[in-house]
């Protein structure tokens, strides 16, 4: 398969792009490094990217950004760094990369546990999390080519435990093999509309 994937430099990303790199053709994508450039918050970026990579059999994004901050301190421009960046960015892959993806291909999104388990200065991101569950279960219903449409939505990972664990009290880490298991079931399975949410 020829997959790319958006975010595949980071905690997570390398992680799952280590796994597929030996079987199939990689594209990695990202804001500052990659083997393109892409600013998900900017749909112009996005199509900009697809124009380099051409057709692909999955599109895997594990990238989108959202402010954390207490509620009383939120504004409304805050709640737009993750209505851009997390929530419409990934819209946007979807909307813009079903015409780059080769029938029957894969388009699998990124959220948390704030979706179901929110914790405190999460008010942004528990939207926005929420909001691409919502979308990606009614976007399957829709999307032709027999393309198929998912998210995998995680529990704080082991990698990043330490530098999150004072937000998350009594949460236990999600192994990096279960964390890469998910997007596995998501681009090689045949599930469609699942939110995969791996939270223990």
């Amino acid at each position: 398969m020829k997959i790319v994937i958006i975010g595949g430099k980071g905690t997570i990303g390398s992680k799952v792009a280590a796994h597929f790199a030996d079987h199939h053709e990689l594209i990695i994508a990202g804001r500052t490094s990659g083997d393109v450039i892409v600013d998900i918050a900017d749909s112009h970026s996005i199509s900009a990217m697809f124009e380099k990579t051409g057709h692909v059999d999955a599109i895997v994004c594990i990238a989108g950004e959202a402010k954390w901050a207490d509620f009383s301190a939120l504004t409304e421009e805050d709640y737009y760094i993750g209505l851009k960046s997390k929530l419409m960015g990934q819209v946007n892959l979807v909307r813009i990369g079903q015409n780059y993806l080769n029938p029957k291909g894969s388009i699998t999104l990124s959220t948390g546990i704030l979706a179901d388990d929110p914790v405190v200065k999460t008010t942004s991101a528990a939207m926005v999390n929420g909001g691409i569950h919502s979308f990606v279960q009614a976007v399957a219903l829709e999307i032709e080519n027999g393309i198929r449409v998912n998210v995998v939505s995680l529990g704080v990972v082991e990698d990043a435990y330490e530098k999150y664990k004072d937000y998350f009290p009594g949460h236990n880490p999600i192994s990096m093999e279960k964390t890469v298991n998910a997007y596995v079931r998501s681009i090689q399975g045949k599930g469609n509309g699942e939110i995969i949410r791996i939270y223990d």
